[in-house]
């Protein structure tokens, strides 16, 4: 799938950020297990957008999402969750990474500007020292109340139960 590399494939991705950053472009990179896209990370993307650098996505692994969420998870595979973020047209592409932390992708690949969602802080937030120890940026994008994964298949779940 063009525009989504593996975990193998990180040295494509390094070169791809290479060339941005020498068309002026800033590295613009946020990360998660995006197992089923919704409101909240469409926002989340929109926002990482309005930077109007290359927009990197680093993605978890499926057994990643596996040791991080739980038995069942993920629900969609990571090709399946890549060519889900591919079609909103927002992210420039995806890198998946097989870590629990993407510390060792930010660490290679250097961004410059680096973006999560409210329930984080800056000084949760992995990589953040290495980013602004750069010059770079750690943006926080406000929570969209009522949207989160978890939620979404809890709810299902109970559904289910009660019917």
């Amino acid at each position: 799938m063009e525009n989504f590399y593996s975990s193998k494939e990180w040295d494509a991705i390094k070169q791809r950020v290479v060339e941005a950053k020498q068309s002026a472009k800033a590295l613009v990179f946020t990360n998660g297990c995006f197992d089923i896209l919704h409101p909240g990370h469409k926002a989340l993307l929109e926002f990482a957008k309005k930077e109007k650098g290359f927009l990197l996505i680093g993605l978890n692994s499926d057994d990643s999402v596996g040791r991080l969420k739980g038995v069942g998870r993920p629900i969609n595979s990571a090709e399946i969750r890549a060519k889900n973020l591919l079609e909103t047209g927002l992210p420039d592409a995806v890198v998946e990474f097989t870590e629990d932390s993407p510390r060792e992708i930010i660490e290679y690949l250097e961004p410059d500007i680096l973006i999560k969602g409210g329930d984080y802080t800056v000084n949760t937030i992995v990589g953040a020292p290495e980013v602004l120890a750069k010059n770079g940026k750690v943006l926080i994008f406000p929570i969209l109340q009522g949207h989160s994964t978890t939620a979404i298949i809890e709810a299902k779940e109970k559904n289910t139960e009660t019917n």
